[in-house]
């Protein structure tokens, strides 16, 4: 008779179940609906990434669903026993595969840790679950900003900062590794049990990092006096007129809050609340309201026409839902008989040499513009072709003096070596996130685009 080793489906049974008998069976489920939705997440915004992780083919064994804390660091100690992966998710909002399990064992859905509180300070501390309009709200009840939010304000805290790096705010404040992460409470993935808090510079390991450093159960933001924020509508018949008045925000009193801008071809898919010519370039600005006169008259001394200034703070959210990768996800809603993809490049030749910057690849090539602290952010949209064709394009773009991050992979690509390191401590079996953290990614991302 011969020994049997349990394999990863077995052990994930056995961890789930003491799982279920030490915490409470509510916690875990085994329901086949839920497991499928629990191991996708919107990479299929890539038409590589839906080749190579389509909803179905990589599935937890098991999704469990804590409360506090103390569950989170509880579930990690039994798997960790059992040597069952575990990959953290939020809401799911991310768009490169990072949630992904691939190596089945648990999917820890975080969003039952949902506790926000406003501190004297000002600062906000909120459970990693919570989502970033609800810390909003709160925020702005107490007469506070938060500094960032991503253009998917139902993404939850920790999965923002543990997977995103930009967003509303990101012309002032930067990204996330950039002062918005206060401190971090953070769960390991090596057996105590425990949690341990980090402030300061030591929450860099755990910023962006898909969760393989320890997984983050609590936060503390920065956040700014609240200011009054207007949604301004320009329209332009012209790339050249635009981009004069995008590239000049930068020198206002008070910075804008986002400033996104589409070329015509990207205009009619918008789901804007109010009319877009669709034969107009399009400058959408979240402006503070002293400075709406100044930014008016901007567009029309540049021969654009001010469409709408809206003071009403939910019009600014309902700006900022189209920027960044939104309006190349509402391009392809709009068109599902093409197969477009995007590339995320910055610099300032989206300001001053559109037509080499469309030129990188064939057919119809369209830029979508953000603004950032020195120089604009671009997704560049194109027909898909095939992976090695979107890849090749970018060295071309690097070329023209571009930074490029890929949205078509879903390795760690950022404090890799920090990462790496802390990883060693943290999840000493390499049980958190299996997948994501690679010694040599096979793709290349050139990282930190856009970021001071």
């Amino acid at each position: 008779m011969t020994d049997h080793t349990p394999n990863t489906a077995e052990r994930s049974g056995l961890a789930a179940a003491e799982i279920a008998r030490t915490l409470g069976p509510g916690l875990v489920s085994v329901e086949a609906e839920l497991l499928l939705k629990a191991s996708s997440d919107w990479s299929r915004m890539s038409p590589i990434l839906r080749e190579k992780v389509p909803a179905g083919r990589y599935l937890p064994d098991a999704v469990v669903r804590p409360t506090t804390a103390d569950e989170v660091a509880q579930v990690l100690r039994i798997a960790y026993e059992h040597d069952v992966p575990v990959t953290p998710r939020g809401s799911g909002t991310g768009n490169y595969g990072q949630a992904t399990p691939f190596d089945g064992g648990l999917v820890l859905d975080l969003r039952g840790l949902d506790t926000i509180r406003v501190n004297d300070s000002g600062t906000v501390t909120a459970g990693a679950g919570a989502k970033i309009s609800a810390i909003d709200v709160a925020a702005r009840a107490a007469g506070r900003d938060i500094w960032i939010y991503p253009s998917t304000k139902g993404t939850t805290i920790g999965g923002f900062v543990g997977g995103g790096s930009a967003g509303t705010g990101t012309i002032e404040h930067g990204s996330t590794s950039d002062g918005f992460v206060l401190s971090l409470t953070v769960a390991p993935m090596d057996g105590s049990g425990t949690t341990f808090t980090v402030t300061g510079p030591d929450v860099m390991p755990y910023v962006h990092v898909y969760g393989v450093t320890g997984v983050i159960v609590e936060l503390e933001i920065a956040t700014d006096p609240a200011r009054d924020w207007v949604a301004v509508y320009a329209a332009f018949a012209d790339w050249a007129s635009l981009t004069g008045v995008h590239r000049s925000l930068l020198d206002l009193p008070v910075l804008p809050r986002l400033a996104s801008a589409d070329p015509p071809a990207l205009v009619p898919s918008l789901p804007a609340t109010v009319p877009l010519d669709p034969e107009r370039y399009s400058l959408r600005v979240i402006a503070e309201a002293s400075t709406v006169a100044e930014v008016e008259a901007r567009i029309v001394a540049a021969g654009g026409a001010v469409v709408a200034s809206l003071a009403d703070y939910a019009e600014t959210d309902k700006l900022s839902s189209m920027s960044y990768n939104h309006p190349v996800y509402h391009l392809q809603q709009a068109h599902p008989e093409r197969t477009w993809f995007h590339m995320e490049t910055g610099g300032r030749a989206h300001w001053e040499r559109e037509d080499e910057v469309r030129a990188v690849y064939d057919g119809d090539v369209h830029l979508h513009l953000e603004l950032m602290g020195t120089a604009p952010l671009a997704m560049v949209v194109a027909d898909y072709v095939s992976e090695a064709e979107a890849l090749a394009g970018i060295e071309r773009l690097e070329a023209l003096g571009l930074g490029v991050h890929s949205p078509h992979q879903w390795y760690v690509d950022r404090h890799v070596d920090l990462a790496r390191e802390t990883a060693r401590t943290t999840d000493p079996k390499g049980l958190l996130n299996p997948g994501k953290l690679v010694d040599a990614p096979p793709v290349d991302t050139r990282v930190n685009i856009g970021v001071r």
